[in-house]
C-alpha cells in the first residue's frame, strides 16, 4: 500500500516530512515516479493530468490538496467510485479570510485609486464612508464564505450573504436560491465570490449579475476562475458600472500573457495565492483519512459528488 503525491504546485518534500513524522512507515511516492501502479491506494492530488487517476486499479481514496475539488470532478475519466475528500483546515480558512479582508479594505479605503493617483503624481483626497455604511456581499456561505462574512461583520461592515440553500449567520443578512439573487446583489457595493465551482455555478458571475450591483461597485474573486464569465467582466469594467476588481483565479492559469485583464487599469491580478494548504497544519487530517481508508471507514470531509462539494 502506498500514497501517491501528485501536484506540480505543492512541495512534496514538506508533505512527505510531515506525513512520515506521523506515519513513519508510510510509502510516500512522488508523481510521476509511481512505482508499481497496483500499490497505490491513496492519491493526494492537485490538478492531476486528465485520466491520470484511472491508472491505479487499487485506488481507495482521493484527497484534494485544497478546499476545492472541481479540478478532480471536471475530469471525465476520474474514477467516480473512489471516495473523494477535501481539506478543511483552520489555517487555510484564516488565509482566505485574510485575503478577502485585505481586498475589501483596499477597495473600501480607495487604495486602488490612490495607487493610480501616485503614478500620475496627483494629490487628491476622497474620504471613504465608514465601514458600517458600506455593504459587502459574500456569495457562498460554506466554511470559507461563512468565516469571511463573520470577520467582515466584526470589522463593522454591513454584510449580506447568498448561498444555494438557506443559511443563518449572526448579523449577516442571508439570501438563498435563484429567486433571491437579484435582491441580494441590489445593495452589494463590494461583492466577494467564495462559491465552489460546480456544474450549476459555472459562469454564475456574468453580465447580468455584475450589472445588478449598484453603480461603482467592486468585485473580488479568490475562489475559482470558472465561476466568472471573463468577457462579461471586462465589458462591465470598461462600461464603468464596476469600479474595479481584485482577481486571484482565472479561467486559464497561469493567466495568458495576452489576456486583457493584465493591463486593465482597475484590476488587481494575484497569481492564485489567496489560500494554500500548509503541510504542518493540514497533515493531521490527511493522516486521519489514511487511517480511515485502512480501517474501512468513510473519509473526513468527504465530498458529495452529486453536488460538487
Amino acid at each position: 500500500m502506498a500514497l501517491l503525491f501528485l501536484s506540480k504546485m505543492d512541495d512534496p518534500i514538506a508533505w512527505r516530512e510531515e506525513l512520515q513524522s506521523r506515519i513513519p512507515d508510510l510509502d510516500f511516492r512522488i508523481w510521476p515516479d509511481t512505482g508499481d501502479e497496483a500499490d497505490i491506494d491513496i492519491a493526494l492530488a492537485w490538478r492531476p493530468p486528465p485520466g491520470e487517476l484511472k491508472r491505479f486499479p487499487n485506488l481507495r481514496a482521493i484527497i484534494s490538496l485544497g478546499a476545492g475539488v472541481d479540478h478532480i470532478l471536471s475530469d471525465p475519466e476520474s474514477p467516480v467510485n473512489v471516495p473523494l475528500a477535501r481539506i478543511v483546515d483552520p489555517m487555510l480558512t484564516f488565509a482566505m479570510t485574510e485575503y478577502v479582508l485585505l481586498a475589501v479594505l483596499r477597495h473600501h479605503r480607495r487604495f486602488d485609486c490612490y495607487e493610480r493617483d501616485q503614478r500620475d503624481k496627483r494629490w487628491q483626497f476622497e474620504p471613504p464612508p465608514d465601514a458600517h455604511q458600506r455593504t459587502v456581499g459574500v456569495m457562498g456561505l460554506g466554511v470559507l464564505g461563512g468565516d469571511a462574512a463573520r470577520v467582515l461583520t466584526a470589522h463593522g461592515f454591513k454584510v449580506r450573504g447568498w448561498s444555494r440553500t438557506p443559511k443563518e449567520i449572526p448579523s449577516v443578512e442571508c439570501f438563498f436560491g435563484k429567486d433571491q439573487l437579484k435582491d441580494f446583489l441590489s445593495e452589494c457595493e463590494i461583492l466577494v465570490c467564495l462559491l465552489p465551482l460546480t456544474q450549476t455555478t459555472q459562469d454564475i458571475v456574468n453580465g447580468e449579475v455584475l450589472n445588478s450591483l449598484p453603480e461603482g461597485s467592486y468585485f473580488i474573486n479568490p475562489s475559482r476562475g470558472g465561476l466568472v464569465d471573463e468577457r462579461d467582466l471586462l465589458k462591465v469594467l470598461e462600461s464603468g458600472n464596476l469600479a474595479g476588481a481584485t482577481l486571484d483565479v482565472f479561467q486559464s492559469e497561469p493567466l495568458p500573457q495576452d489576456n486583457p485583464l493584465w493591463t486593465q487599469h482597475n484590476v488587481l491580478v494575484t497569481p492564485h495565492i489567496a489560500s494554500l494548504p500548509y503541510p504542518y497544519s493540514s497533515a493531521p487530517q490527511v493522516v486521519e483519512n489514511i487511517q480511515r481508508v485502512h480501517n474501512g471507514q468513510s473519509l473526513l470531509n468527504q465530498v458529495d459528488r452529486s453536488v460538487g462539494y
